[in-house]
C-alpha cells in the first residue's frame, strides 16, 4: 500500500471554503508574516509584554509626586446674624452669635494634599530598573513564542508544497498505469499466452488503490488550501499558492553540534528572558529592602471653603470652617515600623531570585537536550534523503529494465507492476523525507536560538 498522506492527514483545522476570485503567489516571508499578523495567540501573548510596559510607566509614574488628593465637600447651609454692631469679620467676638434661618447659601469646600519624596534609599529608582527589567524580560519570552509560531507557520507552507508534489507524482504514475492497462487490453484482445490471469486482477487490484490514495491526495490539497485562506483571510477571495513549484531540501549544512549547543546558551530569548528576569528580581530585593530607612519627602497642602453667607474671620487664630483659605509646606520623615512585614517580603524575593536562578540551570539542561535530540533528526533526516535517492535512481532504472523486457514479450506484468508500485512508493516517500528534512532543519535552527528567516530562505 501507498503511504501518501501521512502527514497530511494529521492537520485538524477545518475552514468554510471560499469562492476563488484570483490567484496569488505568496513567499514563505509573506505567508509567515501575514500569518503572524492575523494570529490570535501572538496578540494574546503580546498581551504581557503591554502590561509590562504598564508597570514601567506606573514605577515611573512614583518619582514625580507620588501621591496627590483631592477631596471636595458640597452644601446647603444657613447665614449667621448678630444683635451687636460687630463688624462681619469680628462675629466670633459675639457670644450670642446665632444661624440665620432665612439666608441659605452654596457650601463648598477642598483640600489638596501631596508628598514629593527627596531621598528614599534607592527605593524609587531600584523599582523603576525592575519593571523596566522585567519589561524586557517580557520581550525576549515573546520573541521565544513568537519563533514557535514562525515554525507552526514554516511546516504549513511546507506541507502544501508536498501535496502538490505528491498529486504531481499520482498524475505521472496514472500516465505510466494507462500505458500498462492499454498494453494488457492488447495483450488480452491478441490472445497473447503471457498474459495470467493474475496479472489482470492484481492490475485492476493495483488500480483500484491508486484511485484510493489519488482521492485523498486531491482532498489533502483542497483542505491545505482552505487553511490557508482562512489563515491569510483574504477578503477578496483569492486563492494562495506557495511562491515554489517543487519541494527541494533547503541550502543548508548541518555544522558540528558544539557550535549548536555554543550559539543556544548565548542567544536563545528564553535563557536571556530567565537572565534579565533575574537582574529584575534582584532590584526588586534592593528596592524592598530600602523600606528598612526612613524616607526624607516634602509635604504639601491647601485647603479653600467658600461660602457666600458666611463672612470670613480675621483672627489668626480662629477659623470659620466655612469660609477660609490656607495653605502650607513641610519637611517629614516616613518610616515603616513593621520590619517583620519588611523581613517577610525581602525573604519571598530572595526565594523567587533563588527559584529564577535555578529556572535557568533547568532551561540550560533542557535546551541542551532539545539541541541534541533536534541534532540527531536532522542527520538522520538528511541521511535517508541521500539513501532514498540512490534507492530512487535503481528503483528508475529497474522500471526502464522490466519495460523493456515486457516491450519485447520476454518480461511478466507483475514484474513490471511491482516495479512501478516501488518506484512510486520511493517517489513518494523521498519528497515525505525531504519534507520531514526541512522541518527538522528548522527545528535545529530554531532550537539554536535563531529564526528561521537565517535559513537562507528570505
Amino acid at each position: 500500500m501507498l503511504k501518501i498522506l501521512i502527514l497530511l492527514v494529521s492537520l485538524s483545522f477545518v475552514a468554510e471554503s471560499t469562492v476563488a476570485q484570483d490567484t496569488t503567489r505568496i513567499s514563505l516571508a509573506e505567508f509567515i508574516d501575514r500569518g503572524l499578523e492575523r494570529s490570535g495567540q501572538v496578540q494574546y501573548e503580546y498581551g504581557a509584554v503591554e502590561l509590562a510596559e504598564n508597570r514601567v510607566g506606573e514605577a515611573r509614574s512614583r518619582r514625580i509626586l507620588p501621591s496627590v488628593n483631592l477631596n471636595t465637600n458640597h452644601g446647603l447651609i444657613p447665614g449667621v446674624k448678630s444683635d451687636t454692631d460687630l463688624p462681619p469679620e469680628q462675629f466670633y467676638l459675639d457670644p450670642n452669635l446665632s444661624n440665620d434661618w432665612e439666608d441659605w447659601a452654596i457650601f463648598t469646600r477642598a483640600e489638596i494634599n501631596a508628598v514629593q519624596p527627596i531621598y528614599t534609599w534607592g527605593a524609587v529608582n531600584k523599582a523603576i530598573r525592575a519593571a523596566e527589567l522585567g519589561a524586557e524580560s517580557a520581550r525576549k519570552e515573546f520573541e521565544a513564542k513568537r519563533k514557535g509560531a514562525e515554525l507552526q507557520l514554516f511546516e504549513l507552507y511546507y506541507s502544501y508544497l508536498l501535496a502538490t508534489e505528491i498529486e504531481r507524482i499520482l498524475e505521472d504514475a496514472e500516465s505510466t498505469l494507462r500505458q500498462v492497462g492499454r498494453q494488457i487490453e492488447e495483450m488480452r484482445e491478441e490472445g497473447d499466452p503471457n498474459l495470467k490471469e493474475k496479472d489482470i486482477f492484481q492490475y485492476e487490484i493495483y488500480r483500484s488503490e491508486f484511485e484510493i490514495e489519488r482521492t485523498r491526495v486531491k482532498e489533502g490539497v483542497r483542505r491545505i488550501q482552505h487553511i490557508w485562506n482562512y489563515i491569510l483571510a483574504d477578503s477578496e477571495g483569492r486563492v494562495y499558492l506557495p511562491r515554489e513549484d517543487f519541494l527541494d531540501p533547503l541550502p543548508f549544512e548541518i555544522e558540528p553540534f558544539e557550535t549548536y549547543q555554543a550559539r543556544a546558551l548565548e542567544s536563545r530569548s528564553e535563557i536571556r528572558a530567565v537572565e534579565t528576569g533575574i537582574e529584575a528580581l534582584r532590584h526588586s530585593v534592593d528596592a524592598i529592602r530600602a523600606q528598612n530607612y526612613p524616607s526624607f519627602y516634602i509635604g504639601m497642602t491647601a485647603s479653600f471653603a467658600n461660602t457666600p453667607n458666611r463672612p470670613r474671620q480675621s483672627n489668626p487664630f480662629i477659623i470659620n470652617n466655612t469660609n477660609y483659605l490656607n495653605a502650607a509646606v513641610g519637611f517629614g520623615i516616613r518610616q515603616n515600623l513593621n520590619f517583620s512585614s519588611i523581613r517577610k517580603q525581602v525573604q519571598r524575593q530572595e526565594i523567587e531570585y533563588n527559584r529564577t536562578q535555578d529556572l535557568k540551570h533547568a532551561l540550560s539542561d533542557a535546551i541542551i537536550l532539545e539541541i541534541s535530540e533536534n541534532y540527531q533528526d536532522a542527520v538522520v533526516a538528511e541521511t535517508r534523503v541521500r539513501q532514498l535517492e540512490e534507492a530512487l535512481k535503481t528503483t528508475r532504472e529497474w522500471v526502464r529494465h522490466e519495460q523493456l523486457n515486457y516491450d519485447f514479450g520476454i518480461g511478466e506484468v507483475e514484474d513490471l507492476i511491482d516495479a512501478v508500485r516501488k518506484e512510486l512508493e520511493l517517489r513518494v516517500e523521498l519528497k515525505e523525507s525531504i519534507y520531514d528534512l526541512n522541518n527538522k532543519l528548522a527545528k535545529l535552527a530554531n532550537a539554536a536560538g535563531h529564526s528561521i528567516r537565517q535559513l537562507g530562505l528570505y
